[in-house]
């Protein structure tokens, strides 16, 4: 079935049935998973204090809120399956929707994927009571990684309902935890400490902006999710109220959270210590309480890391699901099982990657997996983000030249129906009509989309992360001569 087209009633389609609260759940659980708990470590080292910490925490929650802000607009007017996918799309044509779709392929899912169950590998590794200087560690580490990947592929397989209540619960469950150790911190650390890491004096020339926007791509990595809703609009019940909702109270809650975890840190923990922990969380409530303390904390991460596993799985196979239906993938990826609604070869399809890309990393990187999985993922996503959150710019003006001119409804592209929504005519057709405007347009897409450029440009002008940047932006420039001489020929 080809997105614009008139399915069968007989043909298996996907259902609107995922709430508001599920939706929120989506967003907070897909972000709040690995990042929160490792990203601190290699941050601590590139600044040199906690002003400059807690900051760049702040600059990077203030750039998402922006790109929030301005997807909620989007998203609410498109609440279609591939989200992203559809808003490159109807922007700026079929070529850009494709090379989103190959990006996602390739390199940014089956990084995400594989980099959230690596750190769900070490965390249970961690709760065997096993160190991480263990000769097996990173061999079981990315056996339990992958048994992850499997379970939540099969989850996500067998419907819809089951993935956003595992989705729910372990939102709920990581939510709680961390809030666990932040009520402690603050408590138990902070009087024990007397806010002594909290100082402002910093070494003369000790900050670097080189460094800060290192360290702000460690943070993004962390804030990533807040826009993975919107691959589920599709799926989504009152799509153009709720999606909206979801995404901006979802990405609140996050940045919330993740300012009061950083907080939490330095109020045990310099930032000369912070840099030596890769397993901060664990490590800081091993501090407060002991034992007792660490178990917890890595049972928390384990539920966090395993919900954002689920919350990928569920978001990221409906862009493979709706570039097929536009026939720009394989005709396969667009199944729907009959009995459990599902895209389930798509969702197969996610899963399959995400384990080759564990055990991959594993193999030659060792220690470096991680690091190596992350980067990949963020400098891939970053153009197209930015793509995205500027398409408000595009649709703004056919709004503005449709108005001056009544168009006939022929003369939309197929594309603009929404073959799935049951509660509307399948031939329904229409203009750009979101139900909330952006605030303070158009500072505010710009403001997101100059972070997105700045990023980039201190990735390829840091000679650390030029070589890797170059090699994902030229993974996804092999998209365009693969468009011409398959899917795009003709077009």
């Amino acid at each position: 079935m080809a997105t614009g087209g008139n399915p069968s009633p007989a043909e298996p389609h996907l259902v609107r049935q995922i709430g508001l609260w599920s939706g929120v759940a989506v967003v907070v659980g897909s972000t709040i998973g690995s990042g929160i708990f490792r990203s601190p470590a290699s941050i601590a080292e590139k600044l040199p204090g906690p002003l400059p910490m807690l900051l760049v925490w702040v600059v990077g929650g203030l750039f998402v809120l922006c790109g929030a802000l301005t997807l909620a607009e989007v998203g609410g007017a498109y609440p279609y399956s591939g989200g992203i996918y559809v808003f490159v799309r109807e922007a700026y044509g079929r070529l850009p929707g494709f090379l989103f779709g190959w990006a996602q392929l390739v390199l940014i899912r089956p990084s995400a994927i594989g980099a959230v169950a690596l750190v769900f590998g070490e965390y249970a590794f961690r709760l065997s009571g096993r160190a991480a200087d263990d000769p097996n560690y990173a061999a079981f580490s990315s056996g339990l990684a992958v048994a992850a990947i499997v379970v939540v592929t099969a989850a996500n397989a067998l419907g819809v309902r089951l993935a956003t209540s595992i989705q729910n619960l372990t939102t709920l469950a990581k939510t709680a935890g961390l809030l666990a150790l932040i009520v402690l911190a603050l408590a138990i650390g902070l009087p024990r400490s007397g806010g002594r890491f909290f100082t402002t004096e910093m070494p003369p020339g000790a900050f670097s902006p080189s460094f800060f926007g290192l360290a702000l791509v460690s943070v993004l990595w962390a804030y990533d999710g807040w826009a993975d809703c919107s691959f589920v609009g599709g799926e989504m019940a009152n799509p153009r109220r709720n999606l909206p909702r979801a995404i901006l109270i979802g990405t609140l809650v996050i940045i919330g959270v993740y300012l009061l975890a950083n907080v939490a840190y330095l109020s045990v923990f310099s930032v000369s210590e912070i840099a030596g922990k890769e397993i901060i969380a664990a490590d800081t409530m091993s501090a407060l309480v002991g034992g007792f303390g660490l178990t917890f904390i890595v049972g928390t991460v384990m539920i966090s890391t395993f919900g954002t596993l689920n919350g990928t799985m569920l978001t990221s196979p409906r862009i493979f699901f709706a570039l097929a239906e536009d026939r720009l993938f394989f005709a396969p990826l667009a199944a729907v099982h009959a009995r459990f609604r599902t895209p389930f070869v798509s969702v197969l399809l996610s899963g399959g990657l995400g384990v080759s890309f564990v055990i991959v990393a594993a193999a030659f990187r060792g220690s470096e997996a991680f690091t190596a999985l992350t980067d990949a993922f963020v400098i891939g996503i970053v153009p197209f983000y930015a793509l995205a959150v500027g398409s408000v710019f595009v649709f703004r003006a056919r709004e503005r030249r449709r108005a001056a001119r009544p168009v006939e409804a022929a003369e939309l592209p197929d594309s603009l129906v929404d073959p799935l929504d049951a509660n509307h005519p399948a031939t329904r057709v229409h203009a750009y009509d979101p139900p909330m405007r952006t605030p303070l347009f158009p500072v505010t897409p710009i403001l997101f989309i100059g972070s997105t450029l700045l990023l980039l440009g201190n990735s390829l002008w840091d000679d650390g992360s030029r070589i890797p940047t170059v090699m994902a932006l030229g993974v996804v420039a092999l998209g365009v001569p693969i468009y011409r001489f398959t899917f795009g020929r003709g077009a």
